[in-house]
């Protein structure tokens, strides 16, 4: 097929994609449904899961400029066939906050200077509707305050229907808040701060509002400048309005293969099982356990499927690179004025577990970002937790896939080289004899030598936990191997499976590690006793089924490792 249309990967403006023949997911059936809600709404939901172009789609249903492109836009589409009576009937102010902070100005000066511009905009598309002498004190203005309130009362005046979009209504002040701390953050937004009286005077003026961003940290300190937004964050009926349905990634894969995009031979689930630990799993709403499947970050979906395409095969790294700044700015939120032991006990003890249970916050104020038990709240609404379970009134919380793993891996590892440093070009080095050879020996004594080094790390907490942290932490910036904690095996729970990635390198080995740890205190029998009972536990999870099925026909090795306070006192592959 020469016209095969292109992938979307990176674009966020909807009338690009449809317009030039890019692979749009439908997503406007929930048009009748945002309909039905509150006039003001909020959605949070993690970078990268597709907020921005489900904006743009919005402004190019709603605006009466663009009323006239309705059908070229949207005749193949679900609301193409079901329009709703509001169809292109507003005049649309389309904000992206994400482009307030940039200048050479105060914040302030700087936030006037970017609104200013876009209500200009505003006032340029739609200039036939207001009379000559408004537009000129409007463009005469340097106040986007005063610019609002004259298109509010011209429009009140008029009949006009006025629609708000804000693109990440918070990135402004997460900025503020991980660069400039809490107090210029806390001026902004409360009592007489310019942003908390910016958002009170879209109270009243906008027929509709409809704003996404990340977090609902903003939310809740703008709630009493701005307490008419209905979050829909976590109901039910949006939870699959934005990222990508197993189904939508099926019907998608299948269309670049019948377009000749995709090799003939292409095994298409093949190409979803091996995105799904990576990709998926994402849930957002309580009720949707059990009724809705998970979903798929949509950028990384693309990001691999443009990877398929120009190379034939499957990117040798499943993160996309260019999520890295994402991340980045992430961690400056998360570690806010440095992680205290509350928040590290909380990271480490998802880490270890891959879960928590909690009481999933809806909002709150950035004065309690640095609470240890709103702490998990903030990691679901990043991408980093995701709704697994309910246990009574609470929800369970677990860590979606290998790509959000990955990076608590990497906090963990900061920490540790933070306390000191370990050269991982030698580690790495170790890893290809280990993989492609069997020889393991020499890569397990480096970290247990690294563990006793780092003293700083054991002296916060001793123990069998600890030392299976700060293995896996090291164990995971390794290529070759997904390692999966605490994986059931025979009604037993392994310490570590390294499980061989073979999609990507012809690794030959693999290993289940199982780690012991006793006190200085303990005495030699319990020390052989502690080591049998290990034997039997690690050759038990050896004959499990999974086993064989995870170590995928590589030579599987049984390493027990036992230490006694933090040296290595015993090593064994049984």
């Amino acid at each position: 097929m020469e016209n095969a249309k292109r992938i979307p990967y990176g674009v966020s403006n909807f009338v690009e994609v449809v317009e030039q023949n890019q692979y749009y997911v439908d997503k406007t059936m929930y048009l009748p449904l945002l309909e039905e809600q509150p006039s003001s709404l909020f959605l949070i939901r993690p970078r990268r899961f597709g907020k921005s172009i489900f904006l743009s789609m919005l402004w190019a249903y709603y605006d009466i400029a663009q009323k006239d492109k309705f059908e070229k836009r949207f005749e193949n589409l679900w609301i193409g066939s079901h329009p709703t009576p509001l169809q292109g009937t507003f005049q649309v102010l389309f904000l992206d906050f994400s482009k307030t902070a940039a200048g050479s100005g105060t914040l302030e000066e700087n936030f006037n200077r970017y609104c200013c511009n876009a209500l200009d905009g505003f006032m340029r598309t739609y200039s036939g509707y207001y009379p000559e002498a408004l537009r000129e004190a409007f463009f005469g203005s340097d106040s986007a305050a005063d610019k609002l309130a004259k298109i509010e009362i011209e429009a009140k005046r008029l009949g006009y229907h006025l629609y708000l979009i804000i693109d990440e209504y918070d990135n402004f002040t997460n900025i503020v808040l991980s660069e400039r701390g809490e107090k210029v953050y806390h001026d902004l937004t409360h009592a007489s701060g310019f942003y908390r009286d910016h958002f009170k005077l879209y109270k009243g003026m906008f027929e509709r509002i409809f704003m996404t961003g990340v977090s609902p940290v903003t939310l809740d300190d703008l709630t009493s400048g701005f307490n008419i937004g209905w979050n829909i964050s976590t109901d039910h009926q949006f939870n699959m309005m934005l990222g990508f349905s197993e189904e939508d990634v099926r019907t998608m894969l299948q269309y670049y293969k019948d377009a000749g995009r995709l090799p003939a031979d292409t095994d298409i689930e093949a190409m979803i099982a091996e995105m799904k630990p990576w990709y998926d799993n994402y849930c957002f709403a309580k009720e949707s356990l059990g009724r809705d499947p998970k979903m798929f970050n949509c950028d990384m979906v693309l990001y691999y499927l443009r990877h398929y395409i120009t190379l034939g095969k499957s990117p040798e790294q499943m993160i996309d690179p260019n999520t890295r700044t994402d991340y980045n700015k992430m961690k400056k939120l998360i570690q806010l004025d440095k992680l205290d032991g509350n928040r590290k006990g909380v990271l480490r003890k998802i880490t270890e577990e891959g879960e928590i249970v909690t009481s999933l916050v809806t909002t709150f104020p950035a004065a309690e970002i640095t609470n240890p038990e709103i702490f998990p709240s903030l990691l679901f609404y990043y991408g980093m937790l995701t709704i697994s379970a309910t246990r009574g009134g609470r929800t369970v919380l677990s860590i979606p896939n290998n790509n959000v793993r990955k990076q608590y891996y990497e906090f963990m590892l900061e920490e540790y080289q933070d306390k000191r440093y370990i050269n991982l070009n030698n580690l790495i080095d170790l890893f290809d004899n280990m993989a492609y050879d069997g020889h393991w020996r020499e890569t397990f004594e480096f970290i247990a030598h690294a563990y006793k080094e780092n003293s700083s790390v054991r002296s916060a907490i001793e123990g069998e936990r600890n030392l299976q942290g700060f293995f896996t932490a090291y164990l995971s910036t390794n290529a070759y191997y997904l390692i999966a904690p605490e994986v059931e095996l025979n009604h037993g729970y392994c310490d570590l499976f390294l499980m061989p990635d073979l999609l990507r390198y012809d690794v030959a080995h693999s290993y289940i590690l199982e780690l012991k740890y006793l006190s200085t205190r303990e005495t030699e029998a319990k020390a052989e006793a502690q080591w049998q009972e290990a034997v039997e536990q690690i050759k038990g999870y050896a004959v499990a089924p999974r086993v064989r099925q995870m170590a995928q026909g590589t030579t599987l090795h049984l390493i027990i490792m036992q230490f006694r306070g933090h040296n290595l006192t015993r090593m064994e592959e049984v």
